[in-house]
This record gives C-alpha cells, structure tokens and sequence, in this order.
C-alpha cells in the first residue's frame, strides 16, 4: 500500500482550512489494516469565529470519531453524492478513518456498501455492540500515536474479513483513478472481461456507488486540482483530456457538484 495521500483532492480552498486547524494524516500501525485503507485523518481546532470547510467527498467510507466542545460521537459516514460542509466552531477534535474505495465491506460484510451511501450513522448501527468506550478510547489521548493504536484496535476488533471480490473491486478503482484513458464504465467491463452489469453489481456491492459515478468524481477531482493550482487554465483542452464531450458538460459537472462554475472557482481560489 502507498504511503497516506498528501494532495488535498476534493478539499475546496484548502489553504484557508489548513490556516485555520491542525490537519494530520497518519497509515495503520497494524500492517493487516493497511490494505484497505487510505489513511487515518486527524483535525483539531480551537478557533476564535465559527468556520465553515467544503469537500467533494472521494468514493470513501469513512468512520468518524468527533468531539465538539465535551460531546464526543462516533458514526459510519457512507459515500457522500453531494458536497459535504462542515461548519467548526469553538475546540474540537476529529479522528477519521478513511477507507479504500472498496476497503469498507471485509469490516462490515453483512450489507452492501451502497446501503451506507448518503448516509451518516451511528456506529452500532453498522458494527452492533461495541466493547467499551470506544469513542473515548480514539478522542482522548493527546498524542497522535495514542489515536492511532486506539483506531488500529478498534478496526481489528471488526476485521478485516478477506473476500477476493473486494480486493477486485479496489482494484479496479485504482485503476480508474490512476489510469486518465479509462472514460466509459463499459470500457472499463470489457478490458476485465466482465458485462457491464456484473461490474454494476461489484461496484454497488463492495464500493457502494457505480463505476460512472467513480470516473466522474475523478474527473471533479481532477478539475479541482488544476483550477486550485494553475494560472490559467484551458477549460476546453481539459474536457478533452478528461472525455467530456465538450466544455459545456464539464461546465455543468462542475457546477452541480462543486456550486460555481470553474470560471468563477478558480480565480477566487487563486485570490
């Protein structure tokens, strides 16, 4: 498994959310969580005026451990379709576990995946009866190697169950995200010898959302990165090379997830 992400994909300004919190991201200590993870993510604030961060979520599940002032929580936070903003105010403190497209059903094998999506629940919810506080166990130790041994014993404690079918389906997704020539999910079924269908399936059972769905969060993603990071961009050649089949579709992509167009992102990021 490669080394946690140090890009900020997905995050919308993300320069004015690292100004404003203590923003860490961390791997398993234990080698057999490693696989099916992206990475540990920590976050702790103590901010003078309330502040707001906005996330055009990955195909990610994600288990959450928060506390807000003295109210501390855990939940299961399926792949979110919409952006995902939250609003920081006062002290707090977040231990986050994001998962591998794919990653989440050997911890909770009993559901598909796509049962989650769009939701936010408590953690008994998904994984029944926890030993302990285990909310308090990950939220309290000061140190993020004591966060990081707290979330090991957690996940251990529900997993991982192998299933050659989710190792497929990670698979899979990093090959749409690593690979740009992948731009149709039928594509993608042929080059593995699979009807679109049972691709459909895979996906709905192990990642939670459909394969289309993955390559246009990628493509988002994508367009974040260049409009955060380039002085002029070519909107035009960009929909090209992402397989749009023009900038107006891209425009529109854009503008339904991210809630302006990429004209008017990008300058404002910039400034």
């Amino acid at each position: 498994m490669a080394r946690p992400r140090r890009d900020t994909r997905g995050i919308l300004d993300p320069a004015e959310l690292l100004s404003r919190v203590r923003f860490r991201r961390h791997e398993p200590a234990a080698p057999e969580l490693r696989p099916y993870l992206e990475h540990y993510w920590l976050i702790d604030w103590d901010l003078p005026e309330p502040f707001a961060s906005h996330v055009v979520p990955h195909p990610s599940v994600n288990v959450v451990f928060q506390r807000f002032d003295d109210r501390g929580f855990g939940e299961v936070a399926g792949i979110g379709l919409d952006l995902f903003t939250q609003k920081l105010e006062g002290t707090g403190r977040v231990c986050g576990v994001q998962f591998r497209p794919g990653g989440f059903g050997p911890f909770a094998p009993d559901a598909p995946v796509a049962q989650w999506t769009g939701r936010r629940l408590p953690l008994a919810d998904v994984f029944g009866d926890l030993p302990g506080d285990v909310v308090d166990s990950v939220l309290s130790p000061a140190e993020d190697a004591g966060r990081v041994a707290a979330l090991d014993a957690f996940l251990l404690a529900c997993g991982p169950h192998p299933d050659p079918a989710a190792d497929h389906a990670m698979a899979l997704v990093d090959r749409i995200r690593a690979d740009r020539t992948i731009l149709r999910a039928g594509a993608l079924a042929r080059s593995e010898a699979m009807s679109l269908r049972t691709l459909q399936r895979l996906f709905a059972q192990y990642v939670g959302v459909g394969p289309k769905w993955v390559i246009l969060r990628y493509r988002i993603h994508e367009a974040l990165e260049r409009a955060s990071s380039e002085s002029a961009v070519d909107w035009a050649a960009l929909a090209a090379e992402l397989g749009y089949t023009d900038q107006a579709h891209l425009v529109r992509d854009f503008t339904a997830t991210v809630g302006v167009p990429p004209t008017a992102y990008a300058p404002a990021r910039r400034t």
